[in-house]
């Protein structure tokens, strides 16, 4: 589609301009001029702020105004990344080390007003640069309102999205019935990415006629992993966690389950039926597919059906047992009813005038119910004249590469409308999305805290930031940005009250294409190095970061995805100072290093299952973290000095089976909201520790033991 990298540069902008007001209207003393370089800044911020909204339109078909912007962006984020220094070495809680140290803290200040020097002759040169592109000045912003949140109930989407499948649903299960006599049938689905696949298969899956069936969903994605594939059958079937390493031994025991039901088997409905979906596969390679297919279940006797959704028609044909099935895109007719459902049409007062508009719009939808959904959306609140805009946009006649379908661009060119009519914040923390992998299920409390740990949560007087960005989350439901999901844990391993989200392929590649080379991902082939990115999903968590990017210090976030064995080293992180977000959930930590504590802009940190005794004091050193997840470690104790992390608002102990009690300075943290004590077997609780948190809404205690007492003098 086309280059859309400079999108990011307003809402940017926006951010950087309220922390400078904050600091500037707040308590923090301010010295060498400091105060004055701040409001010079905002001064020149607050003028190029009303040429953003063009240049941002222009960017689209502009290369050199997408690298004017993209400068512009860099920019923000240094200076965000300075003012979030400023705010560390000048804040209160630091007066220990100052005391010890004053030449120190007044080093630190002289040396971050001198870079704030240099970013403000930076600003100015891109200010000087704008000249030359002759932006207009917007009289007001294009940005319109988000419908109300209370409009779009989420759990509707997944209807909205099968409107106009019903036949091709009664084909597949006619399809399916016919080839009975088979042991295993395979079935693909195959089509352009968004056109509804999914959504198709989970009818299918679904429907009665399958009541009778033990039934498996796995999300394949981009990289096949048979070994994985093969657990999550297990684990489906079994209703118990499998994490089996070998192939063959995965292979057994599969073998095992499906003769031997009674031993492994608890599903006492089970019948010899099996219906299994593998989501997304793109897996070209023909040994790879000959070892999935080799891995699928085949009962004796019995009957195993297996759906397949794919874009590619040439996987569908070397995976299939009978005929694929092509799904063609959705009539304009019916992208044009999807568009009057979302938009509300048949309330309005003007729809005799609407009407041709809209659905020469549901000719661009290219048949994509996604893109029908999405435009919707955005079209609700709008006038006649503004849907008339949509309608004529340039980004309808951007370039396309070579590669890329016209449907396809189409489809990407809803979705960067809508993209377009979110406010500031609203574009941030969705663009943030492009930080996971495809096909992640993202746990919307942690993506929350993610959001304010990045200060993409614009402030207010009325809401808490946990608020604002629970409404932020729906409105991206609602605009089918994010996408409710299950679990995909074994039934009774999966942790209640948890919601989950999925983000759409075809919407991830735009988040991606947002972010442009801000985001480093070396789970993706040939993906190892990056000049200059801020966010960063890394495969090794034992090489050093300066290994995958040449400015690490850079990075804001930092997440592992794999598990090696040697374990977490401290290279892997350290040299990233201005860090906001590390996640090691998925990384093997058999102690956690001490330099954590050198991260002071740290305000989000995931680190589970460490499996040393003993976490290092310095992590009371993080004075901004907000959120601390140390599930299943084996630690026996949080530190004395816990309570000088006033800013923390979520703390995860679950499983951590060790822990013996919670310090006496617990009843400092005033900002507490969420404590989960879920499974703490040795923990001896103080109630009295809980009585002062007067902002704690979530705590369990189950399976904790609970005494009666005061805390001792």
């Amino acid at each position: 589609m086309a280059e859309v990298g400079g999108m990011l540069a307003y809402a940017m902008l926006k951010v950087v301009t309220q922390q400078i007001g904050s600091i500037i209207g707040g308590q923090l003393k301010l010295q060498w001029d400091f105060s004055d370089d701040l409001r010079k800044m905002k001064m020149t911020l607050d003028s190029m702020e009303a040429v953003l909204q063009d240049a941002e339109r222009r960017s689209i078909q502009d290369a050199a105004v997408r690298l004017w912007l993209k400068r512009l962006t860099d920019a923000m984020y240094g200076i965000s990344d300075i003012l979030g220094e400023f705010e560390t070495t000048a804040e209160p809680p630091g007066w220990k080390i100052a005391a010890r140290m004053p030449y120190l803290a007044v080093g630190s200040k002289i040396l971050i007003a001198n870079k704030m020097k240099k970013m403000r002759q930076e600003v100015e040169n891109i200010k000087d640069q704008h000249q030359q592109f002759s932006f207009k000045t917007d009289s007001k912003s294009n940005v319109q309102p988000v419908p109300d949140e209370r409009e779009t109930d989420s759990y509707m989407e997944d209807q909205t999205l099968v409107v106009g499948r019903t036949e091709e649903k009664r084909k597949i299960l006619s399809c399916l019935s016919e080839g009975i006599a088979q042991d295993i049938t395979i079935l693909p689905i195959y089509g352009i990415g968004g056109i509804g696949k999914t959504a198709l298969a989970k009818l299918v899956f679904n429907d009665t006629y399958f009541k009778d069936h033990s039934k498996v969903w796995i999300y394949v994605s981009q990289m096949l992993n048979v070994n994985k594939i093969g657990n999550s059958i297990i684990s489906q079937l079994s209703k118990e966690e499998s994490n089996l390493t070998e192939r063959q031994m995965i292979r057994n025991h599969l073998g095992q389950l499906l003769t031997d039901p009674n031993q492994l088997l608890t599903d006492p409905n089970y019948n010899k039926k099996i219906m299994i979906v593998l989501d997304d596969v793109w897996e070209e390679n023909d040994s790879q597919l000959n070892e999935l297919k080799t891995m699928l279940p085949v009962i004796k006797g019995g009957k195993v059906v297996v759906i397949v959704t794919t874009r590619d028609e040439h996987i569908a044909r070397k995976i299939c047992t009978v005929q694929p099935y092509k799904l063609l895109p959705l009539s304009d007719e019916t992208c044009w009813a999807i568009i009057k459902r979302k938009s509300d049409f048949e309330a309005r007062d003007d729809k005799e005038h609407l009407e041709q508009v809209g659905r020469d719009i549901a000719m661009k939808c290219g048949g994509v119910a996604l893109a029908a959904q999405a435009l919707g959306y955005i079209l609700k609140p709008l006038t006649f004249g503004e849907w008339e805009s949509v309608r004529n946009s340039d980004i309808w006649n951007a370039s396309t590469s070579e590669q890329e379908s016209l449907a396809h661009h189409n489809v990407l060119a809803c979705l960067l409308l809508s993209y377009r009519s979110m406010p500031p914040s609203l574009k941030l923390c969705f663009a943030y999305c492009a930080f996971f992998p495809k096909g992640y299920k993202l746990d919307k409390n942690d993506l929350i805290y993610q959001w304010i740990a990045h200060g993409f949560i614009a402030p207010s007087s009325i809401f808490s930031t946990r608020q604002l960005g629970g409404k932020y989350a729906k409105q991206l439901l609602g605009m089918s940005f994010l996408q409710h999901s299950k679990s995909s844990s074994p039934i009774g391993l999966h942790r209640d009250n948890v919601t989950l989200f999925n983000v759409h392929d075809l919407v991830h590649d735009l988040a991606r294409s947002i972010m442009a080379d801000g985001v480093l991902d070396t789970s993706k082939m040939g993906c190892t190095w990056r000049n200059s990115c801020r966010y960063a999903l890394l495969i090794d968590s034992s090489r050093p970061l300066k290994l995958y990017v040449a400015s690490p210090e850079k990075i804001r976030a930092l997440r592992f995805l794999g598990y090696d064995r040697i374990g977490l080293r401290s290279a892997a992180f350290l040299s990233a100072k201005y860090l906001r977000v590390l996640d090691l959930s998925e990384c093997y930590i058999p102690k956690l290093p001490n330099s954590i504590g050198e991260l002071k802009q740290l305000r989000y940190l995931n680190a589970q299952r460490i499996q040393d005794d003993v976490i290092p004091m310095c992590i009371t050193e993080l004075l901004k973290l907000n959120y601390l997840n140390l599930g299943g470690s084996l630690i026996t104790a949080l530190p004395e000095s816990i309570g000088e992390m006033k800013c923390l608002m979520h703390i995860d102990l679950s499983s951590c089976l060790k822990i013996q009690k919670l310090p006496e300075s617990f009843v400092n943290l005033k900002e507490l909201v969420h404590l989960d004590l879920n499974n703490c077997l040795s923990l001896d609780i103080v109630p009295e520790l809980f009585m002062g948190l007067e902002e704690l809404a979530y705590l369990v205690l189950s399976k904790c033991h609970c005494v009666k007492g005061k805390v001792e003098d």
